[in-house]
């Protein structure tokens, strides 16, 4: 056999129990047919809380704080006394590392292709085109409208906070020039398949990126009414639906204990009908949304097969982090506010291009099910992700839980193409080691991907901290507006996925020990945390 080709496909902001063969009663075939037909599903799979942290790790295969995003851009913008100038903090993609597309490129000769959301850098410097791939058409900040519409005009322009900037290979592209008919995961992909198409005889690495299902909520009209009514019996009743299609499928064991939906909301029952309409209404196009995904997903697939190279392409699919479940109603968002009024949020129209919508947390931790939290925190709701892998040479068994991270992607697919990282020193620069484990021997051998003896992975965003060891997970979320009366907690995660039994007194051994880990992994990936993360306004960075 030659080598493989490799797709990486990621979804923005999507839930874990989002796609059907995770839960969901979403329309998701092509994803079933993945993990079904000679696929595996990974239910231990791990991301960084928000997007270009898990971006940067999955490119480098390494920690995000040590790799430029220590903190998101936008936040280190607006907090320069207390990042600016540090390394890992640099707010784009830094030059400590080797690329994935860069090392399969340059050693292994791979042809090296990227569609859609980037949000690793916005300047030409930092494009994807200088981080390795050949070919790309990319967004490169973190959200845009999904369809061909900005508000405003030349005359009264709207505050740009989420400003239309993309990038063709080396050059700025002028959004002006997107099709009437542009819609994101549609357009993503027949880039995608357009670069794909040729007569290049190199293997590929593609890497598709959708920015659906995040805000603005936006779909065709046709998908969001096949969907409504769906939702009309509210939130706590779909967490409880995709808890029980998981244990139905055997994803969740009986014994296992799921989080409840801890809302500060409006709760369901206590809105009016006119509230519920339009709540159920979000959830419809998001589900709109998440099928799209799904269906464009299908159009890469039947192009590989008619290509012949379905049977000899890894096939990974994940979301980026947990679903969204911020209010954005509920903080100050100047520009935004400024900018809704060129949009109509009206019932008949929320859905389409001149509407800006979010769902907020209750369908957000819906979507988490059976985890604690959403996008944000580094509870699992936050961090676990739904992830399917197709390659059938290594694809034997349906489900792992074998806990994994986004950081094993660079070493996984290193290996199965044969190419070798290039580290310490690459193109005459110091580079950084990949953190990662290579999935092969797990596979291919049973073995297991981390050392529950010697292996851990943190996790820090926000002022919030995380470690882990095996199954047990130490926590430490700063109390809002008291955090020096936080105490770490720790949780065992066998059977406890929703973080609900604090073991922090009933193992204190244990917990101190995860805390000098915590400390090791500080000392060794450069966190920097603000001494009083409440002091930091973190919804400014919509401002």
């Amino acid at each position: 056999m030659s080598r493989p080709n490799f797709l990486i496909i990621v979804a923005d902001d999507l839930g874990y129990s989002d796609i059907s063969p995770f839960g969901s009663e979403i329309s998701t075939p092509y994803l079933e047919e993945l993990a079904s037909n000679g696929g595996t599903l990974l239910t231990d799979f791990h991301t960084a809380s928000a997007c270009s942290p898990t971006r940067s790790m999955l490119l480098s295969g390494t920690d995000h704080h040590l790799v430029g995003i220590g903190q998101m851009n936008e936040v280190i913008s607006l907090y320069k006394e207390l990042w600016d100038g540090k390394p890992g903090y640099e707010g784009y993609l830094n030059d400590r590392v080797a690329t994935l597309p860069k090392i399969l490129n340059d050693i292994g000769g791979y042809r090296t292709i990227m569609t859609g959301k980037w949000h690793l850098g916005l300047t030409k410097e930092r494009f994807p085109s200088k981080r390795g791939f050949e070919k790309s058409f990319a967004l490169l900040p973190g959200a845009g409208n999904h369809f061909n519409y900005e508000p405003g005009t030349v005359e009264n322009p709207v505050p740009a906070f989420m400003p239309p900037l993309y990038a063709r290979d080396d050059e700025v592209f002028d959004h002006a020039k997107l099709p009437k008919d542009y819609y994101s995961s549609d357009y993503f992909t027949s880039e995608l398949i357009k670069l794909l198409d040729d007569d290049d005889k190199r293997p590929f690495f593609a890497y598709l990126a959708f920015t659906a299902p995040h805000w603005p909520l936006q779909a065709p009209d046709e998908l969001i009414k096949k969907y409504k009514g769906k939702y009309d019996a509210g939130p706590y009743a779909l967490r409880a639906a995709r808890l029980e299609s998981q244990r139905r499928s055997g994803l969740l064991s009986a014994d296992v204990a799921a989080a409840p939906g801890l809302i500060d909301q409006k709760l369901w029952d206590s809105m009016s009908d006119e509230e519920r309409a339009f709540s159920s209404k979000t959830m419809e196009i998001y589900a709109a949304m998440v099928e799209r995904i799904d269906y464009n997903i299908g159009r890469v697939i039947d192009f590989l097969r008619r290509k012949n190279q379905f049977d000899n392409t890894f096939i990974f699919f994940t979301s980026d982090n947990g679903a969204e479940g911020a209010v954005l109603e509920s903080i100050p968002l100047k520009s935004i506010d400024k900018s809704i009024t060129y949009f109509d949020n009206s019932y008949e129209n929320i859905g389409s291009s001149t509407s800006f919508i979010w769902y907020g947390p209750q369908w957000a931790q819906a979507a988490t099910a059976p985890c604690r939290m959403t996008k944000g925190y580094i509870t699992e709701g936050g961090i676990r992700c739904p992830a399917i892998l197709h390659f059938e040479p290594m694809t034997k068994r349906k489900i792992t839980n074998e806990f994994c991270t986004v950081m094993d992607i660079l070493p996984t697919v290193l290996e199965l193409a044969g190419v070798t990282h290039p580290g310490p020193i690459f193109h005459d620069r110091e580079i950084l080691l990949p953190r990662g484990k290579s999935w092969v021997s797990h596979f291919y051998f049973n073995h297991s991907i981390y050392d529950e003896h010697q292996d851990f992975t943190g996790w820090e965003l926000f002022g919030q901290r995380a470690i882990r060891r095996g199954n047990y997970k130490a926590v430490y979320i700063p109390k809002q507006p008291y955090p020096e009366g936080t105490k770490w907690e720790l949780y065992d995660l066998t059977k406890d996925k929703g973080e609900l039994e604090n073991l922090a007194e009933e193992k204190p051994e244990i917990l101190q020990k995860m805390i000098e880990l915590w400390t090791q992994y500080e000392s060794e990936t450069g966190v920097i945390v603000a001494s009083d993360p409440y002091k930091l306004d973190y919804s400014r960075v919509f401002s």
